[in-house]
Order: C-alpha cells, then structure tokens, then sequence
C-alpha cells in the first residue's frame, strides 16, 4: 500500500473513530441536512464489514441525511448498538419523527438486533415517540438491553406510548420463545409525571428484568412513585434505582422501603431531593437495615429530614461492608444533629462514608411542621371523604348490636391486660412494681409490643422512672424488669435497635420529632437506669456513642438529673472506650 494511501486511512480512522466494530462521527459537530452532506459518511458506512455500533451524537441530521444514511444502513445486520444522542439540535420537531422512522425502517430491512439504542438529549416530544414506536415493537428490539431516552421532553402522552411499545415488544418476544429483558431503562427530565410513570411501571412490572432504572426530575408524586415501587417488586435483579428530584413524601416513600425488601441485588439507591420526609426516611432504613446487603451508595439528601431520623438512617446501615457513601446533605438535622450524626458514624468506623453536611437547612421550626400538617392533609382530604359515610355507617351499627344486647360499654374481644400490669403501665409506682412479684419482668414482656421500638422506649421510661437508688429492693425489680424487657427486644431479628435509641431521645426531650411527641419529664431514675442498660451485653454498642453525644450537650431537661447524668457520662466514655 502507498505511503499516501496509509496516510488517507489513518486520517479517516482518526475522524470516524473506529474500534472494535464502532464507526463514530461522535461531537464532530456537522450539519448534514441532505444527501450529498453525507456522501462520504455514507460510503464509509457502507464499506465497513462487521459494522456493531454507529454513533452519530453530537451532530444534526436533517431528514433528507436520515434517509441517505438509512439506506446504507439497510444491509448492515451486524449492528447492535445505536448512539444517537443530541443529533437533532436546530431542527423543526416536525423533522424528527421522519428522519426517526426512515433510520428505523432500515433496521428492521437488514434484520439487525440492537442491545442498545441511546436517543437522549433530542428533544423530540411525544412524536419522537412514535417515531421510534414500530421500531421498539419490532423484532429489531426483542434482544434491547439498554434503552436511554434522557431529556427528550417526551411527556405523559410519550410515555405512554413508550411504555405500549414495550409491552407489545415483551409480549410477542415471549410468544416467539425469546422475551424482551430490557436490563437499563434512563428517562431522566421528560415531564412523566404520574400517568407516564403510572404507564411505564406496567411495563417493568411485566418485563421483570431491570437492573437499572434512571428516571429522575420527572414530577412524579406519591402516586407514580407507588406505581413504580410495585414494578420494581418484580424486578429483583436491579441495581440501581434513581428517582431523584421527584415528590415521594411519606406515602411514596414507605412504597418504596416496602419495595427495598424485595431487592437484594440493589447497589445505588437515589432519592436524593425526593422530600422522603423523616416517616419516610425511618421506613427506607428499616428496609436497608433488614436486607440489600450489597449497598454501596445511600442519597437521602433534601429530602427536609429530621435529626431522629438521620440518625435512624446512619444505625441503618452499620453492617453494609460494601458501603461507599452516604448522602444526608440539605436535610433539616441542625447543627447538633450533625455532630450527633458525624459521632455515630465515627462510633461504626464509616466516618470517611458520611457525604458533606455543608447545605443542612437547620431544624425545622415548628410553623414548618404545621405547613406540612396542612399539606398532608389536603392530601388526604379526598381519600378520607370516601370512607367517612362507611365508618358513620359502620359506627352506628355497632352502636345498635351493642345497644340491643345490653352491653354498650364492652370492651374489645381481645385478652385485656392483668390488672396489676395494666395499673403499673398507667400510673407506674415503686409499690405496684413490687406487687407484680417474681414474675413481674415476664407480665410486663407479655404486655409490651416489642416489635414496636417506640413503646418498647415507652415502657422502659416508665418502668425506671419508679428507681430508687437507697432502696435495693425496688432498684432490683427495676433493674430485672428492664433487662427481661430489653434482652428479649434487642435479641429478637425484627427489633430495630436504632429505633428505640431514637424514640428514646425523643421522649427524653433531646431530639425533635416531626410527630409532635410530648417529652417525659425526666427524672434521676431514668439516666441510672440507661447506665446499667448500655453496660449490659444485648445493648448495640455502636448506640453508646451516640447516646454519649446527646448526653454531653447542654439540654434543660437534664439540669434536674445533675448527678445521674454526669454517671452516665462518664459510664457512657468508658464503655464506648473499652469496645
């Protein structure tokens, strides 16, 4: 070959980028409008043997250039992966959809079977949509693993009909013995909002192959994310799940924690920007905390949560080995909540996992707390004027069953509490303590919900708030009573430690809570009995280090508790110094 023959093929490899089967005109930036603009991108496609991926990004292409590159396409059944991304900048809408479908056609004509097709950034709308619409039913697509629409303005209708040609694709792919398991779905910024989320779940319900599902700044609200939680239930395969910067609220996102249970395999979860809100973000911990053992990456960030329930999040993920960050910044945690966070984190060794906390918006006010009361309940207003006419009904039938059989006043059906138990539980006292007898740790046990953290904390409160440190005999039953409690608790796998820890502090007076939860007032008796809890074996010790936080700030609910506190402090400081 002549030395300036070798020289033209490097120069033109160097400009279309070839390697491994890819021909690339990628960010060249040419205006190809018609067919003789395309001459020799033309003649270079057709002369390429075994030609596997065709990126075109970058460039704009016009409707008479679609068609000259379509033809050219129509014999190339090898390929397999299309990067078109941002190739119509600067054209009519109305020109996309042709050039789309006449690109299309041709790969159905060679009989190509793509894994990928990458459209984003062509802000085509819902005609897009149809552009492409015979072609993702087509056999073409049977075998498509990856499908990135991102930023194309697709909205509800294009959703839609996106999510019609997959359903159609998974349906006659399966009738013809080889089923569409479409594996990346991105559909970032495309206006889906509830219907084109509520649509396209269907279609990942049914698909049930997922492993990567990116469909950020949608507007999608508590309905569409519900939707989605459920189709993600049938994808236990997936990997990675980004909503970011859409509106789950609570509703949303206790969908979503119940559909974390069912994905094992999960490794990025984004719900970052989401206003998870702290009932939300205690859910989504629970989840992780009982399951996804793989996690690497946690994005909770803006989402106005509380100071209880970041640190529920960071106990939440204490055994992910294969953690790689947590994401809490913007949130409402405070300035102490931060520290408490940043302390319980260095309590795990996972300090270096922490993300920045630079954007915290502080701790709500309590003016804050009622707007979003408000907004939950316009929320909610027409969900529960569906139901009030039932429950009259239904409230005025039991009132005559129970007024004919002379017993309006009956109590439930259920096992009522002894009534020693249930008198101590009321209106706790060191006599009634007493009165309970050997027994007594196992009657409060069989009275107490220990699968609920937060009366679990309840009944231990009011059990130590009847302590007395000179009077042995009460000391003791205090003391057995709060580790037949605790023991059984914190043994059992469905308890969540971090839970009680938080509910704890909140009823202590050293946490906010968004649910408005009225303090104990706090008496010696509950500090001396924390100091025997965190030295005993079935208390996770990673909690001593974020008890020993709160403890070490000024909080006025302690002042009274002076002595009793500084023991716990300093029994706090060394049990965390001895693990």
């Amino acid at each position: 070959m002549a030395t300036d023959d070798v020289a033209q093929l490097a120069d033109s490899l160097a400009k279309t980028g070839v390697e491994d089967g890819e021909l690339s005109y990628k960010g060249q930036g040419r205006k190809l409008d018609d067919a003789q603009s395309v001459e020799e991108m033309v003649k270079e496609i057709q002369d390429f043997e075994g030609l596997q991926a065709l990126r075109l990004e970058g460039n704009t292409v016009g409707v008479e250039a679609a068609q000259a590159i379509a033809k050219a396409l129509e014999t190339k059944s090898a390929l397999k992966r299309c990067y078109w991304s941002d190739m119509f900048t600067g054209r009519l809408r109305s020109e996309i959809p042709p050039a789309l479908n006449s690109l299309g056609d041709a790969l159905m004509l060679a009989g190509a079977r793509l894994t990928v097709l990458d459209l984003s950034d062509n802000a085509f709308g819902p005609d897009g949509v149809k552009g492409i619409e015979n072609l993702l039913k087509s056999s073409t697509c049977y075998t498509l693993q990856e499908l990135r629409l991102n930023n194309c303005g697709m909205g509800i209708g294009g959703g839609k009909i996106l999510a019609a040609a997959l359903i159609y694709n998974h349906k006659k792919s399966s009738a013809e013995g080889s089923p569409f398991s479409l594996k990346v779905f991105v559909a970032g910024r495309n206006r889906l909002e509830n219907d084109g989320a509520t649509a396209l779940a269907q279609a990942f319900k049914l698909i049930g192959s997922m492993e990567e599902v990116h469909m950020p700044q949608n507007g999608i609200n508590h309905a569409g994310v519900t939707a989605l939680a459920e189709a993600m239930q049938h994808n236990p395969g997936l990997r990675i799940l980004n909503l970011n910067d859409n509106t789950f609220t609570e509703k949303g996102a206790i969908a979503m924690a119940q559909a974390l249970k069912h994905l094992r395999s999960i490794q990025v979860i984004n719900f970052g920007d989401c206003l998870v809100r702290p009932e939300g973000a205690k859910a989504i911990a629970a989840s992780v905390s009982e399951g996804l053992p793989i996690l690497k990456e946690l994005n909770l960030s803006y989402g106005e949560i509380t100071e209880d329930a970041a640190l529920v999040v960071a106990q939440a993920v204490k055994d992910k080995d294969q953690l790689e960050k947590l994401d809490l910044n913007g949130n409402c945690i405070g300035e102490d909540g931060c520290r408490a966070l940043k302390v319980a984190m260095e309590a795990m060794n996972m300090s270096e996992l922490l993300g920045s906390l630079s954007d915290d918006e502080g701790e709500p006010d309590d003016d804050d707390d009622d707007d979003e009361d408000e907004d939950d309940d316009e929320e909610e207003d027409d969900d529960e004027e569906d139901v009030d006419e039932e429950e009259v009904e239904e409230e005025e039938e039991e009132e005559e069953e129970e007024e004919s059989t002379g017993n309006k006043f009956s109590t439930p059906q259920s096992a009522p509490r002894p009534p020693e138990v249930s008198s101590f539980l009321s209106f706790p006292s060191p006599d009634k303590l007493l009165k309970l007898g050997p027994t007594r740790a196992l009657l409060i046990e069989q009275q107490v919900d220990l699968s609920d953290a937060t009366k679990t904390a309840e009944a231990f409160l009011k059990i130590a708030s009847v302590y007395k440190e000179d009077n042995n005999e009460v000391k003791n039953a205090v003391l057995d009573s709060i580790d037949g409690l605790l023991r059984k608790a914190f043994t059992s796998s469905s308890f969540q430690g971090y839970s009680f820890v938080s509910s704890l502090l909140v009823l202590l007076g050293l946490i906010k809570s968004e649910d408005k939860v009225k303090p104990v007032i706090v008496v010696p008796g509950h500090l001396q009995a924390l100091e025997h809890v965190v030295r005993q074996d079935y208390f996770p010790k990673e909690s001593v280090a974020v008890l020993e936080a709160f403890m070490s700030r000024n909080n006025k609910t302690l002042e009274p508790c002076g002595n009793a506190k500084n023991n716990l402090q300093s029994t706090l400081q060394r049990v965390r110094s001895q693990s």
